[in-house]
């Protein structure tokens, strides 16, 4: 392929450190290719919670409009960010190796307030910071945890009902300097966007327990759906097992209620030729919850995703779902 490829991008240094993954990555297979920078609605207004914004999409479709009309060849997007049906005339062309799919807390003030707070034992504590013999004091005063993520606040409530969330907006930097200016106890952030431009904090912990948005960690190269020298330039770097895991949990999701801006997470992984797959759903203020696991053969694997989400709106998940339509409905 002669031309240089034009990869579209958002301006903010995570974007751009992944659509330099993209650059790299077509350069090794000898392709050549040049950044082209798009501002989307979601860089644009910082204030509104996503939930608010009509989210599906929302960092996306300035980018896709780019892609549609020919100022861009490719548009590299973080995968949960990404709707599950993408718009008419543009393809998935190739999905990164995934990177950590784990939240974490920053959190500000003791350890020992937080930690203690949190019901973490000191040990656990200590494993993470290699601190040990930390004095953990109880307060019972609820904390104060801030995040614009829907999913996260609904499952941080569901195990700390009585914690308040404050909406946190902006590219990493800016929510970490927020924070930091900030009187709150703690922000929670993907654990791979802070690791990927060298800005995990130390005052920080993964979150085992959360469930991670389907997709997240994933990075994703779409292009026009008639570009097949394109499409076949990507497929070069495509990582086969997370586009597997990544489909399947889209697919949950999809089947769900299909917007990225709903309390619904999903982890995929492989092991020893099985895929294991976790989803759950929650009502926002985290007091209802539907759960499913289940495990197949990989080559057995393709509908899993969908079978889990029918399954989980069998148990329980139905009820869950209806509300959360209610409420997207009078939210119009």
């Amino acid at each position: 392929m002669g031309r240089t490829i034009r990869i579209g991008t958002r301006e903010s240094q995570l974007a751009t450190w992944q659509a330099m993954q993209v650059k790299e990555l077509l350069a090794q297979h000898g392709f050549a290719s040049d950044l082209v920078y798009i501002k989307s609605e979601g860089d644009i207004d910082l204030k509104t919670p996503l939930y608010e914004m009509g989210v599906q999409g929302v960092f996306t479709r300035s980018l896709d409009a780019a892609l549609l009309s020919g100022k861009i060849d490719v548009a590299v997007h973080s995968m949960k960010d990404v709707p599950t049906q993408p718009a008419k005339g543009i393809v998935q062309a190739a999905v990164l190796k995934r990177g950590s799919f784990k939240d974490l807390l920053v959190y500000n003030g003791e350890l020992s307030v937080v930690g203690g707070q949190l019901g973490f034992a000191n040990s656990q504590w200590s494993m993470v910071n290699n601190n040990m013999g930390i004095p953990f004091t109880i307060h019972h005063s609820p904390l104060t945890i801030a995040t614009s993520s829907i999913r996260r606040k609904a499952q941080w409530l569901h195990r700390y009902p009585h914690h308040h969330i404050e909406n946190l907006r902006g590219n990493v930097n800016t929510r970490l300097k927020k924070l930091e200016e900030s009187n709150w106890h703690g922000a929670i952030f993907a654990a791979a966007g802070l690791e990927r431009i060298n800005l995990r904090p130390e005052n920080s912990i993964e979150l085992d327990w959360m469930l991670p948005a389907p997709a997240q960690g994933a990075i994703m190269v779409v292009c026009r759906e008639d570009e097949e020298s394109v499409f076949q330039s990507c497929q070069s770097f495509n990582d086969e097992e997370t586009a597997v895991c990544t489909k399947i949990e889209r697919d949950f999701l999809r089947t769900l209620l299909g917007g990225c801006s709903t309390p619904i997470s999903a982890l995929g992984t492989v092991e020893n030729g099985e895929i294991h797959f976790k989803g759950n759903i929650l009502s926002p203020d985290g007091k209802e919850i539907a759960e499913v696991e289940m495990t197949k053969r990989l080559k057995d694997s393709a509908d899993i995703g969908v079978k889990a989400a029918q399954q989980l709106l069998a148990q329980g998940g139905e009820a869950i779902v209806e509300k959360l339509r209610k409420a997207n409905k009078q939210n119009l």
